[in-house]
């Protein structure tokens, strides 16, 4: 009997389908898993931004990670949107129960509109408690710059900083530079297994059809690490699949504001 690769998604839902449970859940289909979803908040939310989030009571979000785990399992974890310290800890608490390595972790705090979806108390114990628990974290430069507490100017700094951003190495990290302003955009990845830094380059693709770019980035790296690719690997193949989604999704007009990436690029245009 032949056996899925499980991905399984925590994180926020949204009804535009771009970003959040939506999109993770593309982005593991095309990447070839079998994708389970945790929802954590029914965000109210299209392409120009968000208009209101409404929580899912905590320990019925716990009640949902033992479901899924308990029967179905997970060869990859992928968590988006945690809004609330009591969230954040009692997501941790519940998957330290299960012997799952591959988590990433996509900080989100900020959406693409600018809208900010993290509470102030929460950022703390993300850093303290959930961050040093996963194997990667895929902030922006604007989630780094929270996490670091200063400013990000330029992509020299990013190989720089990013060892900061590993908490005394215990976390690899993958630094995303698209909001600064190169045409040339060098995301900045840390290996903290190995204690290596590479440098995956692209060319800027100028396009407004950015919306659930991180939601994206962070389930296709889930998603190959579920396939059990070198870590390096993951990183690298989630690049280019992301590369590949926003250019012939840049070709497409949905809604009114920051439009989807195609994440199903490979089957159809």
């Amino acid at each position: 009997m032949k056996h899925y690769k499980t991905a399984l998604t925590i994180a926020g839902s949204d009804p535009s389908g771009g970003a959040g449970i939506q999109a993770d859940l593309k982005t593991f289909s095309a990447c070839g898993c079998y994708g389970a979803t945790v929802i954590v908040a029914v965000v109210d939310e299209n392409t120009i931004g968000v208009t209101d989030v409404h929580p899912i009571p905590v320990p019925f979000v716990s009640g949902q990670i033992k479901s899924v785990l308990d029967d179905i399992g997970a060869d990859a974890i992928k968590i988006g949107m945690l809004h609330s310290s009591e969230l954040i800890l009692a997501v941790k608490d519940t998957l330290s129960r299960y012997n799952i390595k591959n988590i990433v972790l996509d900080p989100v705090m900020v959406a693409t509109s600018g809208d900010k979806l993290l509470q102030d108390e929460a950022i703390e114990t993300l850093k303290s408690e959930l961050i040093p628990f996963v194997r990667v974290i895929t902030p922006n430069i604007p989630e780094a710059e929270i996490l670091l507490g200063k400013k990000i100017r330029s992509q020299e700094e990013l190989p720089k900083v990013i060892k900061d951003l590993s908490f005394g190495n215990k976390v690899s990290v993958l630094l995303k530079a698209g909001h600064l302003t190169e045409d040339k955009l060098t995301d900045v990845f840390y290996n903290a297994e190995t204690d290596e830094i590479i440098e995956l380059s692209s060319q800027r693709i100028h396009t407004k059809n950015t919306h659930g770019t991180g939601c994206t980035f962070s389930s296709a790296i889930a998603a190959y690490l579920a396939h059990r690719l070198p870590l390096n690997d993951a990183i690298r193949q989630a690049k280019d699949y992301m590369n590949k989604a926003i250019t012939i999704g840049a070709g497409y007009e949905i809604g009114k504001g920051h439009g989807p990436v195609h994440h199903f690029f490979d089957f159809w245009e």
